[in-house]
């Protein structure tokens, strides 16, 4: 980072907030992917939902304190732009697929031994999809918005991703075109997320894990994400969008490059694309700029496939790295992906060390000692 760079940025500055939203620092702010950690006892809270334990109003007030709990540990870790955790879902996608009628589910591929991207319940179309009571989102939001001042995301997975369980096949509805099928899904995204726009919220991301993992050609991926999305920037809402190489049990599925996607990634219509780092080795940081010529970025750096705790120097180095290929006000600091396979001890742990690490780099651009 050069002399000329901190010179720059010597006045701090936060952005303007909607009526009882707390400011966002227009310079370095920080946020979450999507996902937070689960706490132990809302692990014991979901067998016995799952068994019948508990009754209806019981499990409302069981998800609506992990939510809760989600929000105020992204607040005390000091993050700028929370989520409501996804505290409400189930494995990322799995919780979606009861909103999608017309889908058959099939035995996983495997059952037994350590959990695996062949262990989760599959599903068969037998119907075109349609949501026709809408993915549950604008519900979490509507619950989210009263339980904070900070500025909120929501996030969806993308049309492309949703399809990840579902099995095409040869004389199905679909015929095998898995393409078609992530067009379905997309139309019903759209309209959960204008639906979103029109209930109030400000900012949307859609989480993208599966452009590593299926084939497919990245032209196909940004037309799909379009679709989605057509319409609701004009709304005022601020798109992001998440591409990671997905994680269970702290193991990727795609290939871990992003380097075939551009330059066609740069044609979604988004105002943020959110990328991973920190588990590469910082591998691509040159792709920041790119991106960065007319959006935000969002650069993944902790490491949440690792149990190593970042220190705030850990956090500030990768930083001072990354603002090599982009200038700071072009950037949002987060960690690579969500916190859902980390324990929560561990997850609050590597968010404060993220925003210790980033008041680093602030104060040095500044010149002035936060608060």
């Amino acid at each position: 980072m050069t002399q000329q760079t901190a010179r720059r940025h010597s006045q701090p500055a936060t952005s303007k907030s909607t009526a009882g939203q707390r400011p966002v620092p227009t310079l370095l702010p920080t946020s979450v992917v999507g996902s937070y950690a689960l706490p132990s006892w809302f692990w014991t809270a979901l067998e016995a939902i799952k068994e019948g334990v508990y009754g209806r109003t019981d499990a409302r007030e069981t998800f609506d304190d992990a939510v809760g709990l989600a929000v105020r540990d992204q607040e005390r870790a000091g993050i700028d732009i929370i989520t409501d955790g996804e505290m409400r879902r189930w494995y990322f996608v799995q919780g979606f697929y009861s909103h999608f009628p017309g889908l058959e589910p099939r035995e996983p591929l495997r059952k037994v031994g350590i959990d695996g991207y062949d262990s989760p319940p599959r599903y068969r179309p037998v119907e075109r999809i349609g949501v026709p009571n809408g993915l549950g989102i604008v519900e979490e939001f509507e619950h989210s918005r009263r339980q904070t001042e900070h500025a909120l995301k929501m996030t969806c997975p993308g049309p492309l991703t949703l399809t990840i369980h579902v099995q095409t096949r040869r004389g199905d509805v679909y015929d095998g075109d898995r393409l078609a099928l992530a067009y379905d899904v997309a139309g019903a995204i759209n309209r959960e997320l204008h639906a979103l726009a029109d209930a109030g919220a400000t900012f949307i991301q859609l989480d993208e894990p599966s452009y590593s993992i299926i084939p497919g050609e990245a032209k196909e991926w940004v037309d799909l994400y379009n679709t989605a999305v057509k319409g609701v920037r004009e709304k005022g809402v601020k798109l992001g969008l998440h591409v990671c190489f997905g994680n269970l049990g702290s193991r990727p599925r795609g290939k871990r490059t992003y380097r075939w996607m551009f330059p066609d990634l740069l044609d979604t219509d988004n105002d943020e694309i959110v990328l991973e780092f920190a588990n590469r080795e910082m591998r691509e940081l040159d792709l920041l700029g790119e991106i960065a010529q007319d959006r935000v970025v969002g650069a993944g750096l902790v490491d949440v496939k690792s149990f190593y705790v970042e220190t705030p120097e850990d956090v500030a180095e990768r930083l001072r790295e990354a603002l090599e290929h982009c200038p700071p006000e072009k950037m949002t600091v987060v960690p690579d992906c969500g916190f859902f396979q980390l324990p929560r001890w561990l997850a609050f742990q590597k968010l404060h060390r993220l925003v210790q690490g980033v008041e680093i780099v602030r104060q040095e651009l500044t010149g002035e000692k936060g608060s």
